[in-house]
């Protein structure tokens, strides 16, 4: 299937859902918050009843121009509502009200990795609720299905790209930087497996060298990175495998199941007209002043991308920068700990080091811990004074993560402070070198690596509380 790949170029488009962290529904007062027993956040507006009116939630139109803005999207002076007539279980009302030919954002991008992937529009819609498959008839899947309403009228912002991708790697870092930029302005929490970030892959095939796209096949029930990535490549080798064989590619809409790691087929694939859009008589169309658009601008706090940036510029490595601004909770903190004043790198190294391996150890988030920025910026104050040296930093950073003690404290308590007279430490360093005549005539006669081996010994005897450069110094001066 590799070579076969090779005469083929892959085209790839994401259609991303993203709820919105709002108190309460788009055009209902019920809340949405997620967990809730089922069919409880209901209101006789998200079930449709006879009489009822929608309202219009403005903090979902807030948060859906901010995202807009994020994604360097044009916000039209105005917007309307439509229906979406659909009939489906978990709709209560038979239909969902969308945005058709008049969206809240279009022409965006996102770059990735130095290439622009563009965004045809982002619009704002309800939810539908959830259909939960239960018992077992004997055979494969359920025999009975039951429905919970609360995510009805939950509001969503669908986001779609323009079919700029080539590869799964691709989605897959589009996905990602997708779900970085609303989690920090915000709007939707990114929660793949709770539902609130859904995605949806459109993927087709051409032959290289051909401009006219294949038909696509969308595949729905992507839970989360690795999953989206499997399915396109399924997807992929599924294709070139039908037009090998001479058959042709049918528009539908897919299944991913992780399972069996494989797409099945669920219906056709539904266009515009088969919706029958129509606007929605119960909402006027919205203007959108461009005081309104300004005054969100002048709220957006930093994105990733401008937050890489800046790690880049403080001296982080571009690997460092990608790995704590993918950790939103991690990143927040670092910057908490920048602004007390701490050398960057110092606190890099921490972070990335000692507290990513306790927290990957623990399986919990830093704001699981009890360090708190102060006492993580103490601690590298502690160190750039000599105080106390790295090393025994590195020790007590875990009481600090457990216990939430001030370095200070620790290092009274426990009498941490490094040694830094030197007549002392001369002391305890030739007492190491008579101690070893062995290595000191191999380090004589050449092995100066050994050099390692009288600073870990020196270290050892006072407990890593000796200044490591005034050791080596000595060491050098007395070996010769």
């Amino acid at each position: 299937m590799e070579n076969l790949r090779d005469k083929y170029e892959v085209v790839i488009g994401l259609e991303v859902h993203a709820q919105l962290k709002t108190k309460s529904k788009i055009f209902a007062p019920d809340g949405c918050e997620f967990g809730k027993e089922q069919n409880t956040e209901v209101s006789p507006i998200t079930l449709g009843m006879p009489g009822v009116l929608p309202v219009l939630n403005k903090e979902a139109v807030n948060m859906g121009i901010l995202t807009g803005l994020a994604l360097n999207c044009e916000i039209p002076s105005r917007c309307k509502f439509d229906r979406k007539q659909y009939f489906y279980p978990d709709l209560p009302k038979g239909y969902q009200i969308s945005q058709y030919d008049e969206p809240i954002c279009v022409n965006g991008y996102i770059d990735i990795n130095g290439k622009r992937i563009g965004i045809t529009r982002a619009h704002l819609e309800e939810d539908a609720g959830k259909l939960v498959h239960a018992g077992s008839d004997g055979l494969a899947g359920s025999s009975y299905s039951l429905v919970d309403l609360n995510r009805a009228g939950t509001p969503l912002l669908e986001i779609v790209s323009e079919p700029d991708m080539r590869s799964s790697e691709e989605a897959r870092a589009y996905m990602e930087e997708l779900r970085n930029i609303v989690r920090y302005i915000g709007v939707c929490d990114g929660n793949l497996e709770e539902g609130s970030m859904r995605c949806d892959a459109n993927i087709s095939i051409m032959p290289k060298g051909s401009k006219e796209f294949g038909t696509r096949a969308e595949i729905k029930n992507v839970n989360s990175f690795s999953a989206l990535q499997r399915a396109i490549e399924y997807e992929i080798d599924r294709q070139i495998e039908i037009v090998e064989e001479g058959g042709k590619v049918v528009q539908e809409t897919r299944l991913w199941d992780d399972n069996s790691r494989e797409t099945r087929s669920m219906r056709g694939k539904e266009d515009a007209h088969d919706y029958r859009y129509f606007p929605e008589p119960d909402l006027m169309p919205l203007e959108i002043s461009r005081e309104w658009v300004e005054d969100i601008r002048s709220k957006m706090p930093e994105l990733p991308s401008a937050k890489r940036q800046r790690y880049m510029s403080l001296g982080l490595s571009e690997y460092d920068a990608n790995v704590i601004v993918e950790q939103m909770g991690l990143a927040l903190f670092f910057d908490e700990v920048l602004k007390l004043g701490a050398t960057p790198k110092i606190a890099v190294n921490f972070i990335m080091g000692e507290i990513a391996a306790y927290l990957k150890d623990q399986k919990i988030e830093i704001t699981d811990t009890h360090l708190t920025p102060d006492n993580l910026a103490e601690l590298i104050e502690l160190i750039e004074k000599n105080t106390i040296s790295n090393n025994i930093g590195k020790q007590i950073i875990f009481d600090m993560l457990k216990e939430g003690k001030r370095a200070s404290k620790i290092v009274e308590e426990k009498g941490l402070s490094q040694i830094t007279d030197e007549s002392a430490i001369k002391e305890i360093v030739q007492k190491v070198v008579d101690s070893n005549p062995n290595q000191v005539t191999a380090y004589k006669g050449g092995k100066v690596q050994l050099l390692g081996f009288f600073v870990g010994q020196v270290m050892k005897e006072t407990k890593g509380r000796a200044n490591p450069k005034t050791v080596n110094d000595l060491l050098k001066e007395i070996l010769g």
